[in-house]
């Protein structure tokens, strides 16, 4: 029977490759979160023709939501014979941007050395592709199979996933009762299954200060200044504290098992001006400045503890700085997730990448958090991993790649998992 579906599987190798560059070449760029429907529409066209039943879903009201980019989902639903378990494959549709250090068509999906090129190819529009082609194969191959494959094209995973799957999950759509598994084809590698992710804690820190002549700053107070002690105490206390947690949890690569930070952006004194403007700055002392924190947490740290420690430097340098004065504004917070390995769908995946692969995969969890959290805290679907082909750090990175042979394989790996989770067992 595997031979079956594997042949079939290595036949769409073209059809693969196509279907990959296609999703490639819209650019789905988020911020601000553009061409969602032209990519829902794409999906939407491939899956009805292949028997699906297809929804739109708009999250209207959720963050970055407008009339000018709005937040546009695909559900699409395939249903079996008679009544059985739904296993669903959620892919987010949207890129980062495009960045710096590009040799290649960031939007061409160029084929070269068995690998496909573009900005979101490992991130997971590969992934996406594998899915769709498994699921067809699948259905192909018995169209008399139990319960429903369902696949979905998500909005906003890189700026939360608020106007994709934590909306789609605050409507029911990953109901217990409606779906029973759950694979996020993230690029973790074909041969290693992610259980869940570090935690994740955003914040706003802004220092106050007085305007003043730039040639009398004694006359005001510098905002920088004062960020600069923020930032040097974090250097001095908070890093170093950061450097000696390590976690249990198998995070990969091994430099994220410790806490981490990073300063997203810093924004101080005067705007940047257009790149049309030819004249010189003002003279001024800044009265503000602000920067954005990246705090990444340990299951084994509290989120309200690793809060605490950042006010609690703060609040210290207000004691000790003349005229120190600071806001600070929680963005998000996201707790870690994490699912247990005796989970239908880990043992599915499992036995799945051995008789791919002919080895045992690799227990990890990611750095960074996906649409997983909210499966877990909203959906309150508690058996969900990310699979799928690609790099992890290739992610977001220049000349971005996802191979094709990885795609072929994790391709015979979900629908290796569909065979195990929707045909009688003595089949």
């Amino acid at each position: 029977m595997a031979d079956g579906l594997f042949q079939r599987i290595d036949d769409a190798r073209d059809d693969l490759i196509a279907l990959t560059q296609d999703l490639i070449r819209i650019p789905t760029l988020n911020p601000p979160g553009e061409n969602y429907a032209a990519i829902c529409d794409l999906l939407d066209v491939r899956l009805a023709r292949a028997g699906f039943e297809t929804t739109w879903v708009r999250a209207e009201g959720a963050p970055g939501d407008s009339d000018r980019y709005p937040r546009w989902n695909l559900v699409a639903r395939h249903k079996g014979t008679r009544p059985g378990d739904c296993v669903h494959f959620n892919s987010h549709t949207d890129v980062v941007e495009v960045g710096h250090g590009w040799t290649r068509d960031p939007f061409g999906g160029e084929v070269a050395d068995d690998k496909v090129y573009g900005r979101g190819a490992c991130d997971m529009k590969g992934g996406l592709a594998a899915s769709i082609i498994a699921a067809e194969a699948f259905i192909a191959e018995h169209p008399d199979y139990a319960g429903a494959i369902e696949i979905s094209g998500t909005a906003d995973e890189e700026s939360g996933g608020y106007g994709g799957v934590a909306y789609l999950a605050e409507q029911g759509w990953f109901e217990p009762t409606r779906v029973q598994h759950v694979i996020i084809p993230e690029p973790l590698n074909k041969d290693r299954i992610c259980l869940g992710h570090r935690g994740g804690w955003w914040a706003e820190i802004e220092t106050k200060g007085e305007i003043a002549h730039g040639s009398m700053p004694f006359l005001g107070d510098c905002a920088v200044r004062h960020m600069g002690a923020v930032l040097h105490a974090f250097e001095e206390t908070l890093y170093p504290a950061m450097a000696s947690r390590w976690t249990e949890m198998p995070v990969v690569p091994e430099g994220a098992r410790q806490s981490t930070m990073n300063i997203n952006s810093i924004h101080g004194g005067q705007p940047e001006q257009a790149s049309d403007y030819t004249g010189l700055p003002a003279h001024c002392v800044p009265d503000s400045c602000r920067i954005v924190i990246d705090r990444r947490f340990l299951m084994e740290e509290p989120i309200e503890a690793v809060r605490q420690e950042v006010i609690d430097l703060l609040e210290d340098l207000k004691a000790r700085r003349e005229n120190f004065e600071y806001e600070i504004r929680e963005i998000n917070r996201v707790i870690p997730s994490m699912t247990d390995k005796t989970a239908p769908i880990v043992t599915t995946v499992h036995d799945a990448i051995h008789a791919v692969l002919g080895q045992n995969p690799t227990y990890v969890a990611s750095p960074g958090s996906y649409d997983q959290k909210h499966i877990d805290r909203i959906g309150k679907l508690k058996n969900c991993i990310a699979y799928g082909p690609g790099v992890l750090e290739l992610a977001h990175k220049p000349d971005e790649w996802v191979g094709i042979t990885d795609m072929l394989d994790s391709a015979k790996v979900m629908i290796s998992s569909l065979q195990q989770l929707l045909l009688p067992q003595s089949t």
